[in-house]
């Protein structure tokens, strides 16, 4: 509460000086005391004596202090209630916890380490501990091993020579979060560029590749290409929902059984390719699969390409409500496809008359190879 240059006796004497019939402005005056003050004590203390005065100034003060006190609480309670989240322990997380009461709630130090439970001079302790030696040893470790636990790091730091405390490795160990299961990429075998060369014929080297859509209510479904790159023919679009290397074997015999076994057949690193199910059945049959390089599609551009106008007529181009709405479509692009799309690369052709203009080159100069040379002179 504010302080006044006046006693409570004062302050009494000035208004009954009132009552007595002098004029307030002369009282004000006299005074040194504004009109709006002189009101405001006529208001609330005409007709007390000094004693009660005293008392209700002193009852004001206490009301003042009380008010605060609940503040103070109803505060201390709020940021309380803001970190009971999880249950501190270590020291550092309580100075952690009274750091974060000090910028938010802009309280002194002293009254966030008590609301926290902190001594004060943990505050301003700094830990001089330095495990940046520990640190670089467990990362090298687990990069090396990364498959191995604890135990074995502990083994092999301790045979190297260092004489580090078991219960010191173990926190940097766990700070680390190296006790939490990591799953591991599978590692690819070192990939070698080959240039992209176009074959002498059909059936010489095939490509095939995944992509993926959503049905209008959100289930993923994916989509197998394969095409002959000689030509460019689409030999089959599969679609469903799961695609696993045996679906790919499955389809691949289907293809083989009306059109004739590849050569090679070019694929990227997807986990079906990478399959011991599908390396067996290639060995079996004296496919070679041709891996592009990790991240590099171009190397696989003919299927990119073939990929890029499946999207842009079927995928893009409507939504899907079912599987088999996704099949049907599928079917009678992949037939105009064929039959009908010009590739610039082919000279203008569709995919089915680049094979029989082709053909019947081949078939007229070997019958024109075949005649005999005519005689001189005739």
């Amino acid at each position: 509460m504010k302080k006044t240059r006046f006693t409570e006796s004062q302050i009494v004497k000035i208004i009954k000086e009132y009552e007595s019939g002098i004029d307030a402005q002369t009282i004000c005056r006299e005074h040194g005391i504004a009109k709006a003050t002189f009101y405001n004590w006529r208001k609330k203390y005409s007709g007390m004596e000094a004693s009660q005065l005293k008392r209700l100034k002193e009852l004001e003060e206490e009301n003042r202090k009380l008010k605060q006190m609940y503040a103070d609480q109803s505060l201390d309670n709020l940021m309380l209630k803001d970190l009971l989240g999880k249950k501190v322990l270590k020291p550092c997380e309580k100075k952690e916890r009274a750091e974060y009461l000090h910028s938010t709630y802009l309280i002194g130090i002293g009254r966030a380490c008590r609301l926290i439970g902190l001594h004060r001079s943990m505050w301003y302790y700094e830990s001089k501990r330095n495990d940046v030696e520990v640190i670089n040893k467990l990362e090298e470790l687990s990069e090396k091993l990364p498959t191995r636990g604890f135990d074995e790091y502990y083994g092999r730091i301790r045979q190297e020579g260092y004489r580090w405390n078991r219960k010191r490795v173990l926190r940097v160990y766990r700070l680390l979060q190296l006790n939490l299961r990591k799953k591991r990429k599978r590692r690819l075998p070192a990939r070698i560029k080959e240039p992209l060369e176009q074959p002498n014929g059909i059936n010489h080297t095939w490509s095939m590749d995944f992509m993926s859509d959503s049905l209008i209510y959100g289930r993923r479904f994916r989509v197998l290409n394969i095409i002959d790159d000689y030509n460019r023919e689409a030999l089959a679009i599969e679609s469903d929902f799961s695609l696993p290397a045996e679906r790919v074997i499955k389809v691949l015999n289907e293809i083989i059984f009306w059109r004739g076994k590849p050569m090679k057949i070019r694929v990227d690193n997807g986990p079906e390719f990478i399959s011991n199910a599908l390396q067996k059945w290639a060995k079996d049959n004296e496919i070679k699969l041709k891996f592009i390089q990790p991240g590099k599609p171009t190397q696989n551009a003919y299927i990119e390409r073939f990929n890029r106008f499946f999207r842009e007529d079927i995928l893009d181009a409507y939504l899907f409500n079912d599987l088999s709405e996704v099949r049907h479509l599928v079917s009678e692009w992949m037939d105009d496809y064929n039959e009908f799309h010009p590739h610039k690369s082919l000279g203008g052709k569709s995919p089915l008359d680049y094979v029989k203009n082709e053909y019947n080159h081949h078939i007229l100069n070997s019958k024109e190879s075949s005649l005999p040379e005519p005689v001189k002179g005739i």
